[in-house]
């Protein structure tokens, strides 16, 4: 129209039913305007609409360029993961969907699993070339699954069939588990107050209804890739594709999705997390009230039973599953031994023969003074030891200076057990 023959103001702002003050300033400003139509690239949009935040999504979008040039995932919930600022309300699927109109693009999302490479190809081709880079012990698996809360235990804050959502880590020559990520529903229970979490051999996380989202996810990822560093190894991470594991580009942790095809092939599936569930019922009914004076076990008194289960889980069988899942470089490495390693309760047997045979023989001395026997303390009940027990994991909950103390804990706990036993 501003091409053509010449036509006045007037009529044109009669034409179109607007001002001529506003004919005058698109004429004005028609280089400008058009400038902007190309580089929208959306010929129907009619209204130059500016987001609240310019910045933020300049920055998103140039974020989002550069994770599609390298191929890399791209989600909603990562995308929304990424411009969350405390300054900021949390972004909604509406905020990103007006951010692709502005911009003339649509919300970018993962490939499809029809992009994805089939299970036979992934499994006969890509993942035989990416283990060949890697040591066993520089191969990781993680997966989530879920264990019930008992009923009625006290101090939890979550509601009666509430269960934990754990998130499982474990290396493929079983030489290394990584502590215990467990996200239930209370952001603050009351049984954890005074406790040094820090320093436990567990970590607790709240998240909502459907456990582990995105963003606590991507703080367990970060947290990996730092532990890494410190140590300067470089790692290779194998898991599931889903909603709430976003892709991070991480310096010593390189993340790959394995196919949706071939997801029920996952190592943690071929029997680890079986295993762990199986150790945690174990000692969920070994829990004795009588004699701990106490009721159902509380969120605290679950979290360590759960790793005493995740500690429980032989080496020998999580290298077992990884070779049965053909995530290791060569399924013909020798296994480690099934048979534990010689350790305290295995050794606790020979001792007590040893230590009966000693007091059989040197047996109690005649003509002993009547007052030495009755300065001997007695021998305390079973409720007695384990309340001095609570007592003692009490004081490492709040003083511990590391989470290698509980495992000696644990052993203790265990060499009590067997001795109630009988």
């Amino acid at each position: 129209m501003l091409e053509g023959p010449k036509v006045s103001q007037s009529e044109l702002a009669k034409r179109f039913g607007v001002s001529q003050p506003q004919i005058c300033r698109i004429i004005k400003n028609k280089e400008r305007i058009l400038s902007e139509w190309h580089r929208n690239g959306d010929p129907e949009r009619k209204r130059k609409r500016e987001g609240k935040d310019a910045a933020l999504e300049a920055a998103l979008l140039r974020w989002v360029q550069g994770a599609h040039a390298a191929e890399l995932p791209v989600g909603r919930p990562l995308l929304q993961l990424r411009a969350r600022h405390p300054a900021r309300p949390e972004p909604s699927g509406g905020w990103l969907a007006r951010l692709g109109a502005r911009h003339g693009k649509k919300p970018p999302a993962e490939k499809g699993d029809a992009e994805q490479p089939t299970a036979e190809h992934w499994a006969g081709t890509v993942l035989p070339g990416l283990l060949r880079s890697y040591a066993p012990a520089e191969i990781f698996a993680c997966g989530e699954t879920a264990v019930p809360l008992p009923a009625g235990a006290p101090g939890n804050g979550e509601s009666p069939g509430e269960r934990l959502t754990l998130l499982l880590c474990a290396n493929a020559s079983g030489s290394e588990k990584l502590p215990l990520r467990a996200v239930g529903a209370s952001p603050r229970p009351r049984c954890l107050r005074g406790v040094n979490l820090e320093q436990m051999p567990w970590s607790y996380r709240a998240g909502g209804p459907a456990g582990l989202s995105a963003p606590l996810f991507a703080e367990w990822l970060r947290e990996l890739n730092e532990g890494m560093r410190r140590r300067g190894k470089s790692v290779l991470l194998l898991l599931a594709k889903h909603e709430a594991h976003p892709y991070l580009q991480l310096s010593n942790v390189r993340m790959v999705f394995i196919p949706p095809a071939a997801a029920l092939a996952q190592p943690l599936d071929r029997g680890i997390a079986g295993d762990l569930k199986g150790h945690y019922r174990r000692r969920l009914l070994r829990w004795l009230p009588a004699e701990r004076g106490a009721g159902q076990p509380s969120l605290l008194d679950v979290l360590h039973m759960l790793a005493q289960a995740w500690g429980d889980v032989h080496p020998g069988l999580i290298s077992g599953c990884f070779r049965a899942a053909g995530f290791t470089p060569d399924a013909g490495t020798e296994a480690v031994s099934l048979s534990s390693a010689p350790g305290l309760l295995r050794e606790r047997p020979e001792r007590d023969g040893d230590a009966a045979e000693a007091d059989g023989d040197e047996g109690t001395a005649e003509g002993e003074d009547a007052a030495e026997l009755a300065a001997v303390p007695p021998c305390p009940s079973e409720r007695e030891v384990w309340r001095s027990l609570a007592t003692l994991r009490r004081y490492l909950e709040c003083q511990a200076t590391s989470p290698d103390l509980f495992q000696a804990f644990y052993e203790l706990e265990d060499a009590v057990h067997m001795v109630s036993a009988g």
